[in-house]
């Protein structure tokens, strides 16, 4: 098996509604988003998968989220801009957009600050 890792960022605000603190406050971050395929094959000159299409396909995703107030976005206008509701569309989006590759979406992490981050895996 192997395990292929695209890691990128992007720069939003949000807040957090129904929270009982700061949070609650519009505010922004530098979202590191790490997304985490694997694969058992290789191509016929060694490659799991080429790197730039798996780091196009995640700035495409990202590109929506970026230099944007999360909490006036769909669908997180509606449901909490948390980075565990982040993590969990990127993967969605992220698995649209990867699925003619040689590879599965596994997870997504989304780190919200250099200590504090989530990771999304569906349930099998």
């Amino acid at each position: 098996m192997y395990r292929l890792n695209i890691e990128s960022h992007f720069d939003a605000a949000h807040a957090l509604r129904g929270y009982q603190g700061r949070c609650e406050n519009t505010h922004g971050h530098r979202f590191r988003v790490i997304a985490h395929f694997s694969t058992r094959k290789l191509d016929e000159i060694g490659l799991a998968c080429d790197f730039a299409d798996l780091k196009n396909a995640l700035n495409a995703v990202l590109a929506g989220f970026d230099h944007t107030d999360l909490s006036l976005t769909s669908p997180f206008d509606t449901i909490n801009p948390s980075s565990e509701n982040i993590a969990a569309r990127v993967f969605g989006l992220l698995k649209e957009n990867t699925v003619s590759l040689p590879v599965e979406l596994r997870s997504v992490e989304v780190w919200e600050s250099p200590e504090a981050g989530v990771e999304y895996q569906p349930e099998p």
